[in-house]
């Protein structure tokens, strides 16, 4: 039996007309949600992903600044960029692209954002927040797997959630949010890595697997047991084709639901993006004004 295809490309949109209801209150106060995005060297991927970005901005009515400064900058130069953008009240969520130059340690600058314009939810106090099960800003991709579940009707509650990656942006953060006392959480969580004895074993056991190693096509059929939920957090290019971190045909054969690589995670990250810069906004907002927004 063919497994159920998860269209994050059609989540993602539904999320976006749910934002704009509460982007057109803020308007009609003649305030404007701003996002701030830092593009540092000439990534062919960070590129795509920051004009995805800016389009999406533009969808809905979000101001977009673009700062692109050369690979060779220094670091005292963006550390005071980043300053200058919190300190600017038409932005109210900064993102600075990853990955970053080697001249530049990556937590240097994400340290320096001021966590109420972390709308990429990497700051350690944000990060803080979701460790204790109170978040402001979720990171947006793990953030945007559990919409994917949640949206997709999958139970989480009770699940063997197994993550294959454990990055700061995805594999830790998202064990995190699924493990929390909360709807759409309550799973028992593993995080496998390089490290992991057997992996086999873990991957099997898996009823929600979540691949975000990095490593193309690296999940394959016989690592899944039948009718697992597969969501493939990886994109690669291999020669002309983008692969995910699960190779899909054979995968496809065991699981109940899937996502596709492109247009299954993609495109929630972005979403989630967006949510988050509109709630900041909302945020700055009531902060200013004392006034409640009553969509936040």
């Amino acid at each position: 039996m063919a497994p159920f295809i998860i269209d994050g490309k059609g989540i993602a949109e539904r999320i976006q007309e749910e934002l704009k209801p509460r982007i057109a209150y803020l308007s009609a106060k003649n305030f404007q949600p701003g996002l701030a995005v830092v593009l540092v060297g000439d990534n062919p991927a960070s590129q795509v992903y920051v004009r995805n970005k800016e389009k999406a901005c533009a969808k809905l009515g979000i101001a977009s600044f673009k700062y692109h400064l050369p690979g060779d900058v220094k670091p005292e130069e963006i550390f005071d960029l980043v300053e200058q953008l919190n300190q600017d009240t038409r932005i109210h969520g900064i993102l600075v692209q990853l990955p970053l130059p080697p001249q530049i340690l990556e937590k240097e600058v994400l340290y320096r954002i001021s966590p109420d314009k972390d709308v990429d939810g990497f700051h350690p106090y944000n990060l803080g927040r979701l460790m204790i099960g109170d978040p402001i800003f979720l990171p947006c991709t793990p953030w945007g797997v559990q919409e994917l579940l949640l949206r997709s009707q999958i139970e989480v509650e009770g699940k063997n959630v197994v993550i294959v990656g454990r990055s700061n942006i995805v594999g830790k953060p998202l064990a995190m949010i699924l493990v929390q006392k909360a709807k759409g959480a309550n799973a028992t969580v593993s995080i496998c890595h390089t490290r992991t004895p057997n992996l086999l074993e873990h991957t099997r056991r898996a009823d929600i697997l979540v691949a975000a190693c990095g490593v193309p096509e690296m999940i394959k059929g016989d690592m899944v047991r039948e009718g697992v939920v597969v969501v493939d957090v990886g994109i690669n290019k291999v020669g002309d084709r983008l692969v995910g971190d699960v190779e899909f045909e054979s995968v496809s054969r065991r699981a109940s639901f899937i996502t596709p690589v492109p247009g299954g995670v993609g495109p929630m990250t972005i979403a989630m993006l967006m949510a988050n810069t509109v709630k900041a906004a909302e945020r700055f907002y009531t902060r200013q004004t004392g006034e409640f927004c009553p969509g936040a």
